[in-house]
């Protein structure tokens, strides 16, 4: 490649490499992730949503929220479970309803799912890499937009 004035320089050898393929393990460890982040879909399949926007864990087992018997108010994961009730049955507005960030980790799951699978059976990953800086942002993103959610259901007076 040209040097000097235009700005450019020679490559080096890691940067036009292509990525190794992924050892068996490696693979195999991609499926069994698809195959577990499948289960939580699956079960909210098998949730009726609560009307009330939060409860639907109870269906579970569960006990009640904490948040919501001691302080007569939700916390801010209330109603995650109720939004991937409403999100598996494509109602997306009852699902935002219930919990934006419940919305928004539910996507992300089911996205995640066939590039998991994609990236397995190629054995390379699939449209993009993922790496620690990116797993960071999204968390912090999803974090924040959780919060927030809950933020304005308090000064609004949501439930």
């Amino acid at each position: 490649m040209l040097s000097g004035a235009s700005g450019l320089t020679d490559a080096k050898a890691s940067d036009i490499t292509p990525p190794r393929r992924m050892i068996a393990y490696q693979r195999a460890g991609l499926l069994g992730l698809a195959l577990g982040l499948c289960v939580p879909l699956v079960v909210a399949g098998l949730l009726v949503p609560d009307p009330r926007g939060y409860g639907t864990h109870e269906q579970l087992g569960l006990p009640p929220c904490s948040a919501t018997v001691l302080f007569g108010g939700r916390c801010p994961t209330c109603g995650m479970t109720t939004a991937w009730a409403w999100l598996v049955r494509l109602r997306i507005c009852e699902a935002l309803r219930a919990n934006v960030g419940g919305v928004l980790l539910g996507l992300a799951t089911a996205v995640s799912i066939p590039w998991l699978v994609l990236s397995a059976l190629r054995g390379r990953w699939f449209l993009w890499v993922p790496n620690g800086g990116q797993v960071f942002v999204a968390s912090v993103v999803f974090l924040g937009v959780t919060f927030l959610d809950w933020l304005i259901r308090l000064v609004i007076g949501l439930s």
